[in-house]
């Protein structure tokens, strides 16, 4: 049973948000089934517009995907997309499978994210078809399911959470973004809730943020042991992960993760990185 909440702001299409999935890999690792993840979308786009009514072109986008990549060493492929994105398409899809086969809005999300930064144009209806059936949906239910009313309406309200911070929030006016109305949560922010109180962290955070803020929620957590090798985290995480995750999760450096993951591992490469599986 979890003893806390984590509502995580995200969007598929966010390289910041993905260049945090280190510390979420951690986290799950030190905490397990005692953590509640919540994913909730913010929704960067309605339209490829949007981007560029802020001069926010695809080599500009480039530029900021290849700054990203050299510093935080996840697996993006900064090379120029043909266009920018509605990001709406996908989180439209992740609610989809939310309300309608919540064990694989995780998964989903994930693939969307994987997809993206690999250079994929993820609000197109063939790649959320295709990563729908890559984590177990059928892509026809899912494209179904993008068009109901419910899954509309709770896309709408994630959207309204995250353009309605915390007053904690507020005070770290730097961590958030304009927004139609005001200020909104940048990806990923999160809100770690226990039995009525909440304290909010956002945008990017290093792991001791956020395992403090867990220890002065939930003091009495055990945090699991420090895996014994890098096989491990990939047999426990179930699904390929980045370099600079089983560093995080191990607590070692990208390199010595590297060369550990070589001898046991296949590699898959993007941008300048890639995914690990162990061998068969």
């Amino acid at each position: 049973m979890s003893s806390l909440t984590i509502r995580y702001y995200t969007d598929p299409a966010c390289p910041w948000a993905f260049s945090a999935e280190p510390a979420r890999w951690s986290l799950r690792w030190l905490y397990g089934e005692e953590i509640d993840w919540r994913p909730r979308m913010v929704v960067l786009s309605e339209s490829p517009d949007d981007y560029l009514a802020k001069d926010f072109t695809s080599a500009r986008q480039s530029q900021a995907l290849h700054t990203i990549q050299r510093r935080f060493g996840m697996p993006i492929d900064p090379g120029e997309r043909p266009r920018m994105m509605a990001t709406v398409v996908p989180c439209r899809a992740v609610v989809a499978a939310r309300l309608h086969a919540p064990a694989h809005e995780r998964a989903l999300l994930r693939r969307l994210a994987v997809r993206a930064m690999a250079g994929e144009l993820i609000d197109e209806p063939e790649v959320i078809a295709s990563s729908a059936g890559e984590v177990g949906l059928e892509p026809g239910r899912v494209s179904g399911w993008m068009d109901d009313p419910a899954v509309e309406g709770a896309l709408r309200s994630d959207a309204a959470a995250a353009r309605d911070p915390a007053e904690a929030a507020l005070a770290l006016d730097h961590k958030l973004a304009d927004s139609e109305d005001g200020r909104r949560y940048t990806c990923p922010s999160y809100e770690i809730s226990r039995d009525g109180s909440e304290l909010a962290l956002p945008g990017f955070q290093p792991l001791a943020t956020y395992e403090a803020a867990i220890a002065n929620l939930a003091p009495e957590l055990e945090r699991r042991a420090t895996p014994e090798s890098v096989e491990e985290v990939l047999a426990w995480a179930g699904e390929p992960l980045a370099t600079a995750e089983v560093a995080a999760v191990c607590g070692i450096d990208v390199l010595e993760a590297r060369e550990r993951l070589a001898r046991v591992a296949h590699g898959t490469p993007v941008g300048a990185d890639g995914y690990w599986t162990l061998r068969a």
